[in-house]
């Protein structure tokens, strides 16, 4: 008997972990060293965690052999509630954050309790493809809007407005954004914030990259600029306290329950469902919060992660062909290849050709929901000897380069 996959899967994609990661990890096997730029993961290039969260993490050990409370343990929701207190976040305490396994977890339950078939949700274009693929695995139906490359990659107030339907129920802002790196203006987010107001719409608010900032950016939370309106923060310690496979995210509820109730039960239901998160990593949480370093340093100039950004920046743009906006935060940077001088029809193809001729994997601007293939993805986290060398290739594969 033939077993197929469910019906439900066929609109699902998520192509930056598709077949040219795959080839990638075929290539390792056969004994080549790939160099991997592709995932926004610190602790692979000596990016780590403060000691003492991990001791805290250790110590708890022996108190975290059985399940917590569906939300999670009370410290670390605790802890949350808190820093929300501290951004001017009104009204949030620790029933209202649901600790997940993961970001990714919570960004899949918060639409299974919300869609029915045929809904619609606008997300960003690019997007953090997860996104895009979780409307579609719960029946929705993902429309994007657009981020103007030209204006720094700020959402269009007029295509969020334009996509609006009867059937929309949620709009989704990531900020910083990831793959671009914007950081959306206090202007931009009250504009989209305002379209939420006018049509009942539930905000979804990506802000994992919060506190990875450059050169005087400025994050706002959603959440502060609406207390009017029902929004969902999405957060955790993968990328700002460099802990990605604790799998430590955070969901939380703020603004008007009221007319909420039903939806926010079914949100309790699903982290029922899912019995707890992972217990150990929970731990990791408060002692993070309320770390005094954070990723500060690593942040201003002579700081390795700005040090980075800037030189793999300059790299890339003096490739002839290459323009790239400097990112304002988090951990990437999503150059354009000028069609006039890269004739690329299928960066996908690009990417597995760049992987086989040159061993350095990147990422391809249409996974991330780009209608374009002329971007690509690179993540800067390596250090500055293996950026050049990873750049340097892609340039010389470019030169020779055709479709």
């Amino acid at each position: 008997m033939q077993v197929t996959q469910a019906s439900r899967l066929k609109n699902v994609t998520y192509d930056i972990r598709g077949p040219v990661l795959r080839r990638a990890r075929q290539l390792e096997t056969e004994g080549h060293e790939i160099i991997k730029l592709n995932l926004g993961n610190p602790a692979p290039f000596g990016l780590f965690a403060p000691d003492d969260v991990l001791r805290d993490v250790v110590e708890a050990i022996p108190d975290s052999q059985g399940y917590s409370d569906a939300r999670g343990i009370q410290a670390a929701r605790v802890a949350v509630a808190e820093s929300f207190t501290r951004r001017e976040v009104a009204g949030v305490g620790p029933d209202d954050v649901f600790l997940g396994n993961g970001v990714s977890e919570l960004i899949v339950m918060s639409m299974q309790a919300l869609l029915n078939t045929g809904d619609e949700v606008l997300v960003p274009s690019p997007d953090y493809p997860l996104w895009t693929g979780a409307v579609n695995l719960c029946g929705g139906h993902a429309v994007h809007y657009e981020c103007v490359e030209a204006d720094g990659w700020q959402p269009d107030l007029d295509s969020v407005a334009d996509q609006i339907t009867e059937r929309t129920r949620a709009l989704v802002i990531i900020n910083p954004n990831n793959p671009t790196g914007a950081v959306y203006s206090r202007e931009i987010l009250l504009g989209l914030l305002e379209l939420a107001r006018t049509h009942g719409l539930l905000v979804l608010t990506d802000e994992i990259y919060d506190q990875i900032l450059y050169e005087g950016a400025v994050h706002h939370s959603a959440a502060a600029l609406a207390p009017d309106l029902l929004v969902l923060t999405f957060g955790g310690l993968s990328k700002t306290y460099r802990l990605a496979g604790f799998r430590s995210g955070w969901l939380v509820i703020s603004g008007p329950r009221e007319h909420a109730a039903d939806y926010l039960d079914g949100l309790e239901l699903l982290a029922n469902m899912r019995l707890c998160p992972n217990v150990p990593a929970q731990h990791a949480i408060p002692a993070a919060l309320g770390h005094s370093v954070g990723i500060r340093p690593l942040l201003e100039p002579g700081g390795r992660l700005r040090d980075q950004r800037d030189h793999a920046w300059q790299q890339l743009t003096s490739i002839p062909g290459i323009s790239c906006v400097q990112p304002a935060g988090a951990l990437y940077l999503f150059p354009r290849l000028d069609p006039e001088v890269h004739k690329i029809t299928d960066d996908e193809q690009m990417m597995m050709d760049f992987l086989e001729q040159q061993h350095v994997l990147l990422s391809h601007g249409s996974g991330f929901n780009l209608q374009t293939t002329d971007h690509l993805r690179l993540v800067f986290l390596a250090p500055v000897t293996v950026l050049d060398d990873a750049i340097g290739r892609l340039a010389a594969f470019l030169a020779g380069y055709h479709q």
